[in-house]
């Protein structure tokens, strides 16, 4: 059988330590163990360069290598003859690896000593297969396809972003069984991204905020690539990490202003895939599991390619959603009386945080466009509103098309939801929406001080 790289990474995956030997130049051999051999494609592989040792001095002086992989599953063992190439400090395969060392570092007990100065790529001359190897078993799974496909032809078939979001989580869980997932957008100051869809959480966190290069997630949205991590990690464990990092980095704001992340407390597995069209990035994909190694790379390459046709129907339904509205709206539930008690809400203009009896709400662009309805419904008793008009209120500074309007809405009737039962956003129509009101209202412009 004639051996490919392709067919050999599983014994990428970091479960056994590969060997490196390389050799001085008056001859003397050294042997290191290897903590990363990343699958570059069929014909390059890359090594992580952690410290100025033996290993890499030699690598300098004689560019010659062979590294021993061992396959997890078969354990049939396989020796690559490479020829060193450069050293990359940055750009996606950079930080793929630096995400993967950071788990396998904290899988080993070696986070303070682990550290990636940068990735060494290797030509690959040859592959040899070592005596007594057993069979390489390289068939992909087959639920993965069928599952791709099914969720493909599901999504097929929406019509509005909010039943998108909808079928993709369900899809997930129902076709690949996966049972904790979630999708954050971009936001328009291309900072952070914001979760607008969650599923398997005790809390949705929709709302909540990851900045570019933090953890997985953001890592993934500043490379625009792939990352996927089979061991538990403390560094990305978002249900404490970006919390904290946020509270630190608050821009002079002392009010609280930050939905808790959703995630599992005890992350085995993760996966993250960015949604990327003609370059544009417009979001990321995220899953994991309390499983080690729950995910392989055939998981990724198919998660990758889901991601990609997601990004492609998100373009596609927010554009649509730019056409002429509805003559009419549809007809719906009868608009709620205001009754009881009022409710107290309270607008800070600065970053457009909007509270509700004292408890945070929502800020930002959607915060504002909450502001806007809140106030005409108060002056003038209106409760039925267009995407339209939204796009043409200079007021609301909104970015372009490409920021997707719809996720902003989406984003605010899902907070109410879950925060003001009372307060209710519902679409009437195509490009129309009703702002229900259940209880009156008081609003507060306020300052910071």
């Amino acid at each position: 059988m004639t051996l490919t790289l392709r067919a050999l990474r599983r014994c990428f995956e970091g479960a056994v330590p590969a060997t490196i030997a390389t050799c001085a130049p008056d001859g003397m051999p050294n042997v290191a163990k290897l903590s990363h051999v990343h699958y570059v494609d069929d014909a390059h592989v890359a090594l992580s360069y952690q410290f100025f040792n033996k290993t890499r001095e030699n690598i300098l002086h004689n560019t010659r290598a062979h590294v021993e992989v061992l396959d997890p599953v078969s354990a049939a063992q396989y020796t690559l003859s490479l020829e060193y190439l450069r050293t990359e400090t940055e750009g996606p395969m950079f930080e793929n690896m630096k995400a993967r060392l950071a788990a396998i570092a904290s899988h080993t007990g070696m986070s303070k000593v682990f550290r990636l100065l940068g990735s060494d790529v290797y030509r690959v001359l040859n592959i040899e297969a070592a005596p007594g190897d057993a069979a390489l078993e390289n068939s992909p799974r087959a639920e993965l396809l069928s599952g791709l496909r099914a969720c493909l032809d599901e999504l097929s078939g929406c019509t509005d972003l909010a039943h998108l979001l909808d079928t993709l989580l369900e899809g997930l869980e129902r076709h690949w069984d996966i049972h904790h997932a979630m999708l954050l957008m971009l936001d328009p100051d291309g900072k952070r991204l914001y979760t607008v869809a969650s599923r398997g959480y005790a809390e949705s966190g929709v709302g909540s905020e990851v900045r570019m290069g933090e953890g997985i997630v953001g890592v993934v949205a500043s490379a625009r690539t792939p990352i996927r991590i089979g061991y538990a990690v403390q560094e990305y464990r978002y249900s404490q990490a970006a919390r904290q990092s946020f509270a630190a980095s608050a821009d002079g704001n002392t009010l609280e202003t930050e939905i808790p992340f959703p995630g599992l407390l005890e992350t085995g597995s993760q996966l993250a895939v960015p949604l990327l069209l003609a370059g544009h990035l417009s979001g990321v994909l995220y899953v994991e599991s309390p499983l080690e190694q729950r995910f392989t790379y055939e998981d990724e390459d198919a998660m990758a390619v889901l991601a990609s046709q997601l990004a492609l129907y998100i373009d596609f339904l927010a554009r649509g959603a730019e056409h002429p509205v509805d003559a009419e709206p549809s007809a719906s539930a009868p608009v709620v009386s205001a009754r009881g008690v009022a409710v107290s809400i309270r607008h800070y203009a600065a970053d457009h945080s909007v509270f509700v009896d004292n408890d945070y709400l929502i800020k930002g662009v959607a915060g504002a466009i909450f502001w806007k309805l809140l106030r005409e419904q108060v002056s003038t008793g209106r409760v039925e509103f267009t995407n339209r008009e939204l796009r043409l209120d200079v007021s609301l500074k909104l970015p372009d098309i490409t920021d997707n309007l719809d996720a902003r809405l989406i984003l605010l009737q899902r907070r109410l939801a879950e925060r003001c039962p009372y307060l209710t956003l519902e679409k009437t129509g195509r490009g129309r929406f009703r702002l229900n009101v259940g209880r009156p209202l008081r609003l507060v412009e306020a300052t910071v001080g």
